[in-house]
């Protein structure tokens, strides 16, 4: 009886077998095209290329002029501070405006499209808000030294030291509307009865968010943390609209670099490496959270 159950038993990889083969075409394209891509960078990545590709190999000498080059160090310190920085803070007030909403506050769908209201906005019109907004002669600081507080200085755009900090705010501002709706989403699919379990044994409510919930918000943690790092890594319309990368170098960013040298410089051969670092950095990244996410899951 058990063989003629395990013969009648379908296979699960003939499963929706025509919606597969109808996506082999868009697959293979889809691969075709970042692979390709890829290696076509990594390969040039090794050339002299300057205003077209060309293979004419030079080893490894991109790669030394890219890290002797202060604007790539600069650019990677940037970074790192931006993306530690922006991780930290978008899931601490992400998380904390959507517990907030949580309580079934009056007008909650007004407070939550107004905090969801500047995803909706482009980079660019984001990045020229707040360099209006942070200008020292017309912005913050204009209005609080009008209000009597003189010696008041606040101008981050215009300090190198600090000006990584500038595009953060506005980074910041326009992406924690999202992470609250994600965390929110995560929240309402809760089942009340552990919250009401909770309250009988007298646990106090940021142990339950702390040990329960949170763990429990896994999947929407890790979507929450896959959008933040991709938009951390690309992370250039900002800087353009709000420093252009200065003042100096200040506030160069690794995308920046690369274009710049790829369409402004005309040297593609470093602009191919800088672009192959990024690749790196993200696959040392992503393949050990990969391996234990999917890995694990597999073996358990």
């Amino acid at each position: 009886m058990s063989s003629d159950k395990s013969a009648k038993r379908p296979n699960p990889y003939f499963r929706n077998l025509d919606a597969k083969i109808a996506s082999i075409p868009m697959i293979l394209v889809a691969v075709g095209i970042f692979l390709g891509g890829t290696i076509w960078t990594v390969v040039y990545s090794f050339t002299n290329s300057k205003l077209l590709p060309r293979l004419t190999f030079v080893g490894f000498d991109q790669y030394e002029r890219l890290w002797a080059a202060q604007r790539w160090v600069v650019s990677i310190q940037n970074l790192a501070i931006y993306g530690i920085l922006s991780l930290i803070f978008s899931f601490v007030i992400g998380f904390l405006l959507a517990a907030l909403m949580d309580q079934k506050i009056r007008f909650e769908n007004v407070f939550r499209t107004i905090f969801l209201y500047p995803f909706a906005l482009s980079f660019i019109v984001t990045g020229l808000v707040w360099q209006w907004l942070l200008n020292p002669d017309f912005g913050f600081q204009s209005v609080v030294r009008s209000l009597g507080w003189a010696s008041f200085t606040f101008n981050p755009l215009y300090d190198s030291n600090i000006v990584i900090y500038g595009i953060l705010i506005a980074a910041l501002w326009q992406g924690t509307g999202l992470v609250m709706c994600l965390m929110l989403a995560g929240l309402r699919g809760i089942d009340e009865d552990i919250w009401k379990a909770a309250r009988v044994d007298g646990i106090p409510t940021w142990k339950t968010y702390l040990l329960i919930i949170i763990p429990m918000m896994r999947p929407v943690l890790i979507t929450t943390l896959v959008l933040i790092a991709s938009g951390i890594v690309k992370v250039y319309d900002l800087v353009v609209a709000q420093t252009s990368g200065g003042p100096g170098i200040a506030s160069e960013v690794p995308a920046k670099y690369v274009y710049d040298y790829m369409f402004q410089a005309q040297n593609l051969g470093q602009g191919f490496a800088a672009s192959t670092m990024m690749l790196i950095t993200v696959a040392i990244i992503i393949v050990p959270w990969a391996y234990l996410e999917f890995g694990g899951r597999k073996r358990g």
